[in-house]
């Protein structure tokens, strides 16, 4: 999204009365104590930000990165940062390097656009799940979505893109990544009609990679600090438990909604939700209320 719809969205809602602390970590430089001595109703709806890892056998190379660490840098670059704001850990550049990227959704996607923009010498970008077949002609329903093989312009632009693959090993000396070990998978279904993997013998191979980028998703919000202070239980998943009509969490005045609440999702879950959690808070603080679900 462009950056001048959010700060116009900023605008207004700083106009109708809302309070922006930027630069705040709750549970590091605001504890949840001073939240709840202050407040009577707190919202946790800081998203699903614990970026799935890749399992690899233990190693000393530089290179693989999340892929948002990577994103963000170049974001607060485009805004006009300097690098010491940018990218205050060292930054993670592409520029000349073989670059790979690993998952295939819309964060690989973005991956993919910055890494060219940066020049890198090339791009190729992994996923695990076969390869769906091309039907660009096809009218397709939701059911068959996912079995379409879709470009989106960042691919368009350049890049290599290899389906089945499993990443085993990161090859490299010096303490410097040089390839990656893979081998490709094919996925067959059980008995109980659940997709299962397994490799297909003889087909290891290495791939050269100078910088790993990691889009493979996100498991559920961080577990550290803040909500270890708020005390909240959570659910098998990682996530603040709390139902979708009150949505309160198992912690006195602390609601939750949104990806932090129901997982990794899109972004019209986290809009339904955030109203109905208004809704919920608004009858919690003044017994009824008047807010749409």
């Amino acid at each position: 999204m462009e950056k001048h719809l959010i700060d116009r969205r900023v605008e207004q809602m700083a106009a109708e009365g809302v309070e922006f602390m930027p630069g705040v970590e709750v549970g590091v430089t605001l504890a949840v104590a001073a939240l709840l001595a202050e407040f009577d109703a707190v919202v946790l709806s800081g998203g699903a930000e614990l970026p799935r890892d890749l399992e690899l056998p233990p190693h000393d190379f530089s290179g693989i990165h999340f892929a948002m660490d990577f994103l963000t840098q170049q974001n607060k670059r485009v805004a006009g940062d300097d690098e010491a704001r940018a990218a205050p850990d060292g930054a993670i550049s592409a520029k000349g390097k073989h670059v790979v990227v690993i998952g295939g959704g819309d964060t690989g996607s973005d991956c993919i656009g910055t890494s060219n923009r940066q020049g890198a010498l090339s791009v190729t970008q992994l996923e695990i799940m076969p390869q769906p077949p091309v039907r660009e002609n096809k009218a397709m329903t939701w059911p068959d979505w996912p079995l379409k093989l879709r470009t989106s312009s960042s691919q368009a632009e350049g890049c290599e893109r290899d389906f089945a693959v499993l990443t085993k090993a990161a090859v490299g000396e010096n303490g410097r990544l040089t390839a990656l070990e893979c081998v490709r998978v094919e996925w067959v279904a059980g008995a109980d009609g659940r997709m299962r993997m397994t490799e297909v013998e003889g087909s290891s191979f290495e791939l050269k990679a100078d910088l790993v980028l990691l889009a493979m998703g996100f498991l559920g919000p961080r577990p550290e600090v803040l909500l270890e202070q708020a005390g909240v239980e959570l659910d098998p998943r990682g996530n603040v438990k709390a139902d979708t009509v009150s949505y309160r969490s198992t912690t006195p005045k602390i609601f939750s909604c949104g990806d932090m609440r129901r997982g990794q999702s899109l972004v019209v879950w986290a809009i339904r939700e955030g109203r109905q959690c208004a809704a919920a808070v608004d009858e919690f603080l003044m017994g009824e209320t008047l807010l749409p679900r």
